[in-house]
């Protein structure tokens, strides 16, 4: 009985490796190709920048001295020379007409003594002594004046005040901020290169900006300045560039994202997923009949979708642009509308 049972078992392993299925040919890839064309590709240089005010400057108090007028609003328009705010004047005011009536009474004397001296009753050295009085009076005067002007404080130029801090009546410490006054239209834009893309920049050159304030607005401008000395740190160079900004949309101290169009060419162009990358190294299928030819290819910058083919093909020559993660160096493909599919790749 044991013998039998051994035999059954045989008999059944053998027909169960009897019903094994022959190795199947493996599917022929249904690939798309095109020819390669060249196509225009942009060098752009992209970086991001602060915006500066084209001209500003924070006045100060002088002196330690009371406040007596403040003639700005927050934010609102100056013009040139425009008086910001006023300080007690009255012991300077005082000095300067002390000094001079001094002046005028020196004057009158040196006149006298001019006189006297045309007529021969006076000597030059009584003449030369009252011209220096005369002189001394006359600075005092002028310093007196100086002193009163320092305690009205005006706009160097036309511009936008800051938000006040300070009311009349108040007691300042000498170097006490009064008011920032900012000349926002243009406005500048500060920001760094690479220096390898320093080759791709010009003074002149037109420039676009975005801001997140504004991101549906391009704001455009151009390059005024590039700065003659680079960072040894960070390997940049500082560009300056000028936007107009005639209804203060931008404020000094926004961040913007800048663009520059810095040439355009003609070249070789794959899309992206036609290009597939092995270590270092980027490949292509090439084309040759009914199979395909794995081709090493130099790469230049990716744009729109596309990358830009330095080396490796051709124009016109016949590439995989789907399909590409099926192949393999040499297999056999089937194109869309291939009427009778082409011999199968055999498993091994």
């Amino acid at each position: 009985m044991r013998c039998f049972n051994s035999l059954l078992l045989t008999a059944l392993c053998l027909a169960g490796c009897s019903d094994e299925k022959a190795p199947r040919a493996r599917s022929v890839a249904l690939v798309e190709v095109a020819p390669i064309r060249a196509t225009t590709f942009t060098d752009a240089v992209e970086a991001v920048g602060t915006a500066v005010a084209n001209e500003q400057v924070v006045l100060s108090a002088p002196v330690t001295e009371r406040i007596t007028s403040i003639n700005f609003t927050d934010g609102g328009y100056v013009k040139k020379g425009q008086v910001i705010a006023t300080m007690a004047i009255a012991t300077e005011q005082a000095e300067l007409a002390a000094a001079q009536a001094q002046a005028l009474q020196a004057k009158q004397q040196l006149d006298r003594i001019q006189s006297l001296k045309t007529r021969g009753f006076a000597t030059a050295a009584s003449l030369d002594q009252q011209l220096a009085l005369s002189n001394a009076a006359r600075a005092n005067a002028d310093q007196a004046r100086a002193s009163i002007a320092d305690r009205v404080i005006r706009a160097p130029f036309a511009g936008w005040a800051s938000l006040r801090t300070i009311s009349t009546g108040a007691i300042v410490t000498a170097g006490t901020a009064i008011a920032t006054v900012s000349d926002i239209a243009p406005i500048k834009l500060d920001f760094t290169i690479p220096e390898t893309q320093l080759s791709l920049i010009r003074e002149g050159q037109a420039i676009s900006a975005r801001s997140a304030a504004w991101p549906d607005r391009p704001f455009n401008g151009t390059i005024a300045t590039i700065d003659p000395v680079i960072d040894p740190s960070t390997r940049a160079v500082r560009v300056r560039a000028i936007l107009p900004n005639a209804d203060r949309a931008l404020k000094p101290g926004m961040l913007l994202t800048v663009s520059i169009t810095a040439r355009q060419r003609q070249s070789l162009a794959l899309p992206e997923l036609a290009v597939v990358g092995d270590g270092d190294d980027r490949y292509a299928y090439l084309l040759e009949g009914r199979k395909v030819k794995r081709v090493k290819v130099g790469t230049g910058i990716r744009q729109n979708g596309l990358v830009e083919i330095t080396s490796g093909l051709k124009a016109g020559q016949q590439v995989v642009t789907e399909g590409v993660v099926k192949l393999s160096d040499g297999v056999t493909v089937r194109l869309a509308g291939d009427k009778t599919p082409p011999p199968s790749n055999k498993a091994g």
